[in-house]
């Protein structure tokens, strides 16, 4: 079965109407909550549509200089920024695309603050709460030694000067009764803190597209905390709700092996170079037209990607016909933390990249290469 024939195989495909449709919900609860939601680019560097995005949000965050580079040049905005170290070297240039800096410790504070405050820069200091509902651990910033924000036991009842705002990220995929309970963690530690500074970033994983949000929920929330600290500006931080469910990843068959009594579809893409998240976290992807449980008596696949490592597969899925090479496979949901993260372990080829738009035509943004793979090396 063929799908999208225009649409080259392997390829990223979002989807304008399906975007829009995420930015007009999430400037629904900017105006209506009275905060600010900015764009991570950590989750979501989809810059070919910055344009859009720069319509219906306030902004954007950056993890790196890179992209808080992306940021200045795509959306022609500056962002706010948060790393876990800054480097001395790139920290001058840093500041030119940066309005506002959270650092991670106390010694980064001390070191880069005056120098960002004197270039117009609003800084603020990471804190950790020491809670969090997050199931795995390798996404948890609260866990035992986490190196992630600064804890309230090694704060003073005054902040250190030059801190201007609080960031707090403990979120991951989470709703808006998570952020409550979270809220009211924050308030009792950091109650007498928040009188001291003039902005609170509530950081990302807040996953306010997903269809069983509580939209309305986020908002009363939002209102009641800000009506205990009216002069806080609240800032949001969202990369995965800017991207949830705006687009797939087309893939073909290129073989299919038996195995021990098993049908394995190998595909030209890689779970491990192209959706690292689905070994990671990890989660089993949606695919197009099949059953993510096997069903007794339907034609049942594993799927195997392109590299040489023995873990990268995915399965079992069934279809109402057998599988032939050639057939297209689409990937349900795969702009956010996908693309973000792909590597070309083993040579392998990145997908293109596209957008179909509000008319339905597609355009292909980029095609990559030789030239791609060997620049990373």
């Amino acid at each position: 079965m063929q799908l999208y024939p225009e649409i080259s195989s392997p390829a990223y495909v979002i989807e304008q109407n399906l975007l829009l449709s995420n930015l007009k919900l999430l400037q629904r609860v900017q105006q209506e909550a009275g905060v600010e939601i900015i764009c991570a680019l950590k989750g979501f560097s989809f810059y070919h549509v910055f344009p859009i995005v720069k319509q219906y949000l306030a902004g954007s965050t950056a993890s790196s200089l890179h992209e808080a580079r992306l940021a200045f040049e795509e959306m022609g905005m500056k962002c706010h920024a948060y790393t876990p170290a800054y480097l001395p070297s790139e920290f001058p240039e840093f500041m030119k695309y940066a309005s506002h800096m959270t650092f991670n410790s106390l010694n980064q504070l001390e070191q880069f603050s005056s120098t960002a405050k004197d270039q117009g820069i609003s800084c603020g200091i990471r804190i950790n709460p020491e809670y969090a509902e997050v199931a795995t651990d390798m996404y948890n910033p609260c866990i035992s030694g986490s190196r992630l924000g600064i804890r309230r036991s090694d704060l003073g009842s005054t902040l250190p000067v030059n801190v201007e705002g609080l960031h707090s990220h403990t979120l991951c995929e989470n709703d808006s009764y998570v952020l409550e309970r979270t809220l009211a963690v924050i308030d009792a530690k950091f109650g007498d803190l928040l009188h001291q500074v003039k902005w609170l970033n509530l950081g990302g994983g807040h996953l306010i597209t997903r269809a069983d949000y509580d939209v309305d929920h986020l908002i009363h929330v939002l209102l009641t905390f800000k009506a205990k600290y009216p002069h806080l500006h609240i800032i949001m931080e969202p990369g995965s709700a800017v991207g949830w469910q705006t687009g797939f990843l087309k893939s073909s068959v290129l073989d299919i092996v038996h195995s021990a009594g098993i049908d394995v579809a190998i595909l030209d893409i890689s779970f491990a170079a192209h959706m690292p998240d689905t070994l990671e976290m990890p989660y089993k992807p949606r695919i197009r037209n099949a059953s993510s449980e096997p069903e007794v008596g339907k034609p049942t696949y594993r799927f195997g990607g392109m590299t040489c490592l023995a873990g990268d597969y995915y399965g079992d899925y069934s279809f109402d016909e057998p599988l032939k090479i050639g057939d297209s496979i689409i990937f349900e949901d795969m702009i956010h933390y996908t693309m973000v993260k792909t590597t070309t372990f083993n040579g392998v080829n990145l997908p293109d990249i596209g957008m179909i738009d509000m008319h339905g035509n597609y355009q292909r943004f980029k095609h990559f290469g030789y030239e791609s793979f060997k620049d990373r090396l």
